[in-house]
């Protein structure tokens, strides 16, 4: 599994978690927030650009909105 298989990976059971919430904005606040406060800096920027890449097979539309909405909280 190479590195950003596990961001990926991460990033998604954040999303799952937030996924049952019933406001749909709070749950994207929250997966920002989560990667925010409990990602390594160096951790963010390999995700961002793993989105920004466009090659983003596997990621949870949820977190790919909520990065999108809140991309500015996260870096």
């Amino acid at each position: 599994m190479t590195h950003d298989d596990t961001l990926i990976r991460m990033a998604n059971q954040i999303g799952t978690f937030f996924e049952s919430m019933p406001d749909r904005a709070e749950a994207l606040a929250g997966i920002a927030k989560h990667i925010k406060n409990f990602w390594d800096p160096r951790m963010r920027k390999a995700f961002l650009a793993k989105v920004d890449d466009h090659a983003h097979p596997g990621i949870k539309p949820i977190v790919l909105e909520a990065i999108h909405a809140h991309r500015a909280l996260i870096r």
